[in-house]
């Protein structure tokens, strides 16, 4: 394993109900082809007075706010506090972490969202992992598949790190900023606490603690 990758480098696994993805994987991204068996695995396990099932393989912690018009299939775990706004869509193969947001007219496709993350106004989110507190900004999106949908690898400055993955958007840290209409490529791994300018195009990994300027601008915060 590369000791950049360690997933406690990125994410706090206490912070989310799918903690246990992440036991006897290497990298982060490995999570993503598990999710659906997770959640099929969970689902039928959580306490009644705590979550309630609503339609197949969907269930929803009784504190959650869903609105009317948002679109919800299965498999998928709403946890407590969560948010669902107005015309979200979420696909399947979803945990949505406790306090975390998905907004108006916002897609989520195979993906994990740690506690109290937010996804608020018109993002796509897919084949992805968001951090606790991670957020997106306005219309910032990740991108999944690549051109000429060859498998997804992950460039950093020593190289290329193959993932397996035909489809993998981002890996997104604890606490990371993204600013508005940036568009997260293929294969992006974001360390925690950084803050990502607006209207950008990312690739690749971006060390911790950064604040990304430009592609060619990333300053260290601390």
């Amino acid at each position: 394993m590369l000791e950049m990758f360690r997933i406690s480098t990125y994410l706090d696994v206490e912070k989310t109900i799918g903690k246990f993805l992440f036991d006897n994987i290497e990298y982060p991204w490995q999570v993503l082809p598990a999710i659906e068996s997770f959640i099929m695995g969970l689902g039928p396990m959580l306490p009644a007075e705590t979550f309630e099932q609503r339609g197949e393989n969907v269930w929803v912690a009784r504190t959650a706010k869903i609105a009317d018009t948002a679109s919800i299939t299965g498999p998928c775990i709403i946890d407590e506090n969560a948010e669902i706004r107005h015309c979200a869509y979420i696909r399947g193969n979803v945990i949505v972490g406790k306090g975390a947001v998905v907004g108006n007219s916002c897609e989520v496709k195979n993906s994990l969202l740690f506690d109290e993350a937010e996804v608020p106004h018109f993002n796509y989110i897919g084949d992805s992992v968001l951090g606790y507190k991670a957020h997106m900004g306005a219309g910032s999106i990740t991108s999944n598949l690549k051109n000429d949908k060859s498998n997804v690898e992950v460039k950093f400055p020593l190289g290329e790190l193959e993932t397996g993955l035909r489809k993998f958007g981002a890996i997104v840290g604890d606490g990371v900023q993204v600013g508005c209409n940036t568009v997260l490529n293929p294969g992006c791994v974001i360390g925690r606490n950084t803050r990502i300018y607006p209207c950008l195009s990312i690739r690749g990994w971006v060390e911790e603690e950064s604040l990304v300027k430009s592609k060619d601008e990333i300053v260290k915060v601390i």
